[in-house]
C-alpha cells in the first residue's frame, strides 16, 4: 500500500496539539489594518482552536 501524501496548505495552516486537536490563525489580519481597530486586530492575533466540526477534515488532509 503507497504511503499518504500530507496536504503542504494544510501542513502550514494547522498545529496539532498534544490531545490531537488542531490550532489555527484567525482570518482578515492580512490586510486593511488602518480601518481595523487595535483592540479588534489583537482578537485576531490570537491561536484557537479549530471547530469540532472541521477536525475530521482536517484529519484526513494531514495523515501523519
Amino acid at each position: 500500500m503507497p504511503k499518504l501524501k500530507t496536504r503542504k496548505a494544510a501542513s502550514k495552516r494547522y498545529k496539532v496539539t498534544g490531545n490531537n486537536n488542531f490550532l489555527r490563525r484567525h482570518a482578515y489580519k492580512g490586510h486593511l489594518l488602518m480601518k481595523k481597530s487595535n483592540r479588534q486586530k489583537r482578537k485576531l492575533s490570537q491561536v484557537i482552536l479549530v471547530n469540532e466540526s472541521d477536525t475530521k477534515a482536517i484529519k484526513l488532509m494531514l495523515p501523519y
